[in-house]
């Protein structure tokens, strides 16, 4: 699993700053101060700051170069507060509204620090859910407007495995769309494929996956991937891709011999595109359980500015994953 780890020297080329709100997590903690130590990326940790080091103490963790914010106490808090209501009065959000969400739910501290350019992204979702992050970065992030819909995506990695880019995969979406419209399943395949190829610098084959392939079936499922398939060659035409197809079809050379002998993509997928949260969250879990993958994600993607989710159930090594994933996501925004 070395091109997952050899993010690290990318992201230590160009360092960026990344904010993580959770700072009285003691995984977060323990990965910052890695991130920091290792010079991955910049880091801030957002919380009480005695709390912070209280439990940085339990466990002899050095924040020597870890910055430590108190979005109660911070000194430009009012006026991070003020942008974020500007943000929200259209929807009827009143300043007394605004302060209680930043200074009780500090993932919406963090998304609107990387808003303004205090920071170059965020990454959250240790101890909050995927609805707590994606919204705080909907709220404070804006559309890119290219992609057009807001989604996530896994980088996923097998050792020993001959399929996709010899074991490393992007998968989408696994954790926001629940029933992606035709539009929204192309905004999914561009912006997975494009963060498949920022980070890695391989070229995107990307499988619109299904129960059937070449119309094998036929179903308003499979309908909705032809759609996005035309949507997606006439955005971005020289993209490699193909659909629907079924996942043995999509990566197994000998199965789509049979099954499609004239797709460029069919047999050697790397980027994976599944027709419903069902099937992208189900998948990317059994991958990583059963097929000891390492994962990375939740990406978020779709927006002007990096951030990502993570799982509840994340490690401390998961969450410096997804902060050097993050941080080179960050170099191309300068």
């Amino acid at each position: 699993m070395n091109r997952i780890l050899s993010l690290r020297e990318k992201a230590k080329a160009d360092k960026r700053k990344i904010v993580l709100p959770e700072g009285e997590d003691k995984r977060v903690v323990k990965a910052a101060s890695f991130i920091a130590e290792e010079g991955l990326a910049t880091v801030c940790l957002l919380g009480d700051k005695k709390k912070v080091e209280k439990l940085a103490c339990e466990d002899a963790i050095s924040l020597e170069d870890v910055d430590i914010i108190d979005p109660l106490k911070y000194e430009d808090r009012a006026e991070i507060i003020e942008l974020y209501y500007e943000k929200r009065k259209a929807k009827g959000m009143t300043p007394e509204e605004a302060e209680k969400i930043l200074t009780e739910n500090f993932v919406f501290y963090a998304a609107m620090m990387t808003s303004i350019g205090m920071a170059d992204g965020f990454v959250a979702g240790a101890s909050h859910t995927t609805s707590d992050v994606a919204r705080a970065a909907i709220q404070c992030l804006k559309l890119d407007k290219e992609i057009g819909t807001v989604s996530s995506s896994f980088i996923m990695e097998l050792e020993n495995c001959p399929f996709g880019e010899n074991g490393l995969f992007a998968y989408g979406d696994c954790g926001i769309i629940p029933y992606p419209n035709p539009r929204q399943l192309a905004g999914i395949a561009i912006a997975t494929s494009d963060i498949f190829q920022k980070l890695f610098n391989v070229e995107p084959r990307v499988a619109l996956l299904s129960y059937s392939t070449k119309g094998s079936a036929k179903s308003e499922s499979v309908e909705n991937i032809l759609k996005a398939l035309d949507r997606i060659k006439q955005k971005r035409p020289q993209l490699m891709v193909d659909g629907e197809l079924q996942l043995d079809a999509a990566i197994v050379p000998e199965v789509a011999e049979l099954k499609c002998p004239d797709s460029k993509v069919a047999g050697k997928a790397n980027v994976l595109i599944f027709p419903n949260l069902d099937a992208g969250n189900i998948s990317y879990k059994l991958t990583q359980r059963l097929g000891n993958a390492r994962a990375v994600g939740p990406i978020m993607q779709g927006l002007d500015k990096p951030c990502s989710d993570l799982s509840r159930g994340c490690s401390w090594e998961d969450v410096v994953d997804t902060t050097v994933v993050t941080a080179i996501r960050a170099q191309e925004n300068g």
